[in-house]
């Protein structure tokens, strides 16, 4: 193993706790490429309301819609070529990543219940921006003119986001 990559009965290196601290949870670049692209949309948005479960990357409240920018890795995008696991301590990562994901679905049924749509956009999707263009669209323009949409479950806010 490398100096990076600690066993589960040694403390985490001084080395290991400097790299994950650059690990960005906000601002990223493919959460500033769709803050761009809905705002070239002509929709304004706050950005991580505290007060909102999950504290969502966008919100546009005029339309009670959240969006969510998952990294595919951490949030465990399924058929993802950039969802892989780490080889090395993987009950660890496995036990993280299934905890992401319960906590994601926690925060979406808890947005839909309250109200909220719920759109999930996957980093993977930010890299083509006609992709990200169409999913954007269809759940942000599409529905405000057809007078809004509704949330009726978990799996419709995940569908919609994929």
């Amino acid at each position: 193993m490398d100096d990076l990559s600690p066993n589960s009965s040694s403390s985490i290196t001084p080395e290991r706790s400097a790299l994950m601290a650059r690990v960005k949870g906000k601002h990223t670049k493919p959460e500033v490429v769709v803050r761009k692209a809905v705002h070239g949309l002509g929709l304004r948005f706050r950005l991580h309301q505290a007060n909102l479960p999950g504290k969502p990357d966008l919100v546009l409240r005029k339309s009670q819609t959240v969006v969510f920018v998952n990294g595919c890795f951490w949030h465990r995008h399924a058929n993802c070529r950039m969802c892989s696991t780490p080889k090395s301590r993987t009950e660890f990562w496995n036990a993280k990543f299934e905890a992401n994901v319960a906590r994601d679905n926690r925060n979406y049924e808890l947005l839909a219940l309250a109200g909220w749509n719920v759109v999930v956009v996957w980093e993977c999707e930010t890299r083509d921006q006609d992709r990200l263009d169409r999913i954007l669209r269809s759940n942000l323009l599409d529905h405000r003119s057809a007078g809004g949409f509704e949330v009726t479950s978990v799996q419709e806010a995940l569908d919609r986001g994929t």
